[in-house]
């Protein structure tokens, strides 16, 4: 554990008193796997801070307001544990441990080191606040409902669990669904085979899988029901026992398609329902399922709805800001104001 000394200095004014605070690193900890190759990890953690850090020996010296001062502590202590933890840190781990010190009550450590699954030499953990609180509600409920934009996790962190509880024999087979309604009513006209068909629209569950088992075991797997991927029409007249199903895309669903779904639910399974609401690819005038089901599902016991936002984005940092300029776009559209877009004049002399 840190060893931690607070001095404060003198200072007539109130506004300008500083907090002087020092964190001892333990011994067998090395200092580069805290502070960063050439210190990159020094410098994310002093520009995100005002505060004066200062490194010597096995001794880090914070001075700043007492606020900062002490966030800066408490940061290099959860540093400190995911270390303990063998939790490697990397610039994202730092950023993301900055983002939960200062925006809710809950410690990185335990966010960032909670293990889902290890597999083929990585291990999937959660990476947000609210992508742990979704893993969690998936152990407590029956039935969980993962609504976020893209690049949030609600379908891989789905699929790890998944698959940890096929490995740990809590289920007998794995069953992922989702709408393939960009192709609607016209499968048929679509050449090949009907496996040839749907492929590409379960595509991204098949490429989930190929990251969390080994894929020679895949075909096997699928060959023996164990893993079954299909399009949500399978589905229908259906009782699932002993599994662990996804519905992913659910934003695609019709309320009717919804129901049935959520219907076919038997003993000793579990459900997990992903989609992104502002993403609906469904003919005009067709209400999306995923909008409705939550007003009416909304206080049953064992069911649980988790939200997850553009700061849950785990992909390029750029997929935060997309989603976010597209949020203010749609809610500028839905009030009636003038957009860049819409605003925009054509040159003279084109059409």
């Amino acid at each position: 554990m840190s060893e931690l000394n607070e001095s404060r200095s003198k200072s007539p004014a109130p506004a300008l008193a500083k907090t002087q605070a020092k964190v001892v690193i333990p011994d067998d900890y090395a200092m580069v796997g805290l502070l960063g190759s050439r210190d990159e990890l020094l410098k994310v953690i002093e520009g995100a801070f005002r505060a004066d850090i200062h490194v010597r020996g096995n001794e880090i010296t914070i001075t700043g307001s007492p606020e900062e001062s002490g966030a800066v502590v408490r940061l290099f202590e959860e540093l400190i544990e995911l270390l303990r933890g063998g939790t490697p840190l990397t610039v994202d781990a730092v950023e993301r441990s900055i983002a939960m010190l200062r925006m809710s009550s809950d410690r990185p450590a335990e966010v960032l080191s909670l293990d889902i699954l290890s597999s083929r030499g990585r291990t999937i953990r959660p990476k947000t606040v609210n992508q742990k609180r979704y893993v969690d509600a998936i152990d407590k409920h029956t039935i969980v409902f993962g609504i976020g934009p893209a690049g949030t996790g609600k379908t891989y962190l789905a699929m790890a669990k998944a698959v940890k509880a096929l490995q740990n024999k809590d289920v007998n087979r794995i069953i992922l669904t989702r709408p393939a309604v960009e192709a609607g009513e016209r499968l048929g006209f679509l050449p090949g085979t009907l496996y040839e068909k749907i492929d590409p629209y379960l595509r991204p569950l098949y490429d989930a899988l190929h990251d969390m088992l080994d894929p020679d075991s895949i075909p096997r797997l699928m060959a023996a029901g164990t893993i079954e991927v299909a399009p949500l029409a399978y589905m229908r007249g259906r009782t699932l026992n002993d599994a662990f199903i996804i519905l992913d895309e659910a934003q695609n669903t019709s309320p009717e398609q919804m129901k049935m779904f959520l219907t076919r639910l038997g003993f000793a399974s579990k459900i997990v329902v992903t989609g992104d609401v502002t993403q609906i690819d469904l003919p005009g005038g067709t209400e999306s399922g995923l909008k409705v089901v939550r007003e009416i599902l909304d206080g049953i016991t064992d069911i649980h709805f988790s939200t997850l936002t553009s700061a849950d984005v785990v992909r390029h940092r750029l997929v935060s800001d997309i989603v976010d300029a597209y949020g203010r776009y749609d809610a500028a559209v839905r009030q009636g104001e003038p957009t860049a877009i819409k605003g925009a004049k054509r040159p003279r002399g084109r059409s």
